[in-house]
């Protein structure tokens, strides 16, 4: 699945496939200017920052489950936001200082380190990768992801793909050339 923040006409939080399909929207109420994301890959939450309404929440991947981390002024000059175990990692755009927050209750708040133009943080961390298996994106014996002359995006599931074409090209009717 992917994730993503729109605070367009209407600000919402949304999952889809990885080829764009079954988009759904997970939050789209009670939210603004949502700016960064984070994903907790094992326990299925999805933390978001909003920046106007100063706050950062979660809810599980089917928008349940919903509360606020924390809340207050100083959200406003978060930016970024990534999680690892306990903690919700950000950086505070006003003094360029990396913040670590408790992610189940928003305490214990603390400065970790201070850098240069920083504005967004991740965590790399073997136990956060997700193990690959066989999926239907593979190369095929002529080298070809997913048996796709372009680019080949996961579906609804490892097993399902969708071919897509490059920039001036134009799906063939087999659903895997590009003309």
């Amino acid at each position: 699945k992917l994730f993503f923040t729109d605070y367009g006409n209407a600000a919402k939080v949304e999952r889809c496939d990885m080829d764009g399909m079954n988009r759904t929207w997970i939050v789209d109420s009670k939210i603004e200017q949502p700016t960064a994301l984070a994903l907790d890959l094992i326990n299925k939450y999805v933390y978001w920052l909003d920046i106007y309404l100063e706050s950062v929440e979660v809810v599980d991947y089917e928008g349940r489950k919903r509360h606020t981390i924390i809340k207050g002024r100083q959200i406003r000059h978060l930016c970024g936001l990534a999680v690892f175990e306990n903690y919700l990692y950000t950086v505070n755009s006003d003094n360029l200082s990396i913040l670590r927050i408790n992610r189940y209750n928003g305490t214990d708040v603390q400065a970790l380190a201070r850098l240069d133009n920083a504005k967004e943080v991740h965590v790399y961390q073997k136990r956060t990768q997700t193990a690959v298996r066989s999926h239907a994106c593979e190369a095929d014996p002529y080298g070809m992801l997913g048996g796709c002359w372009h680019i080949c995006l996961l579906s609804s599931s490892y097993k399902a793909r969708t071919c897509r074409c490059r920039t001036g090209f134009v799906l063939g009717s087999d659903g895997r050339s590009c003309k």
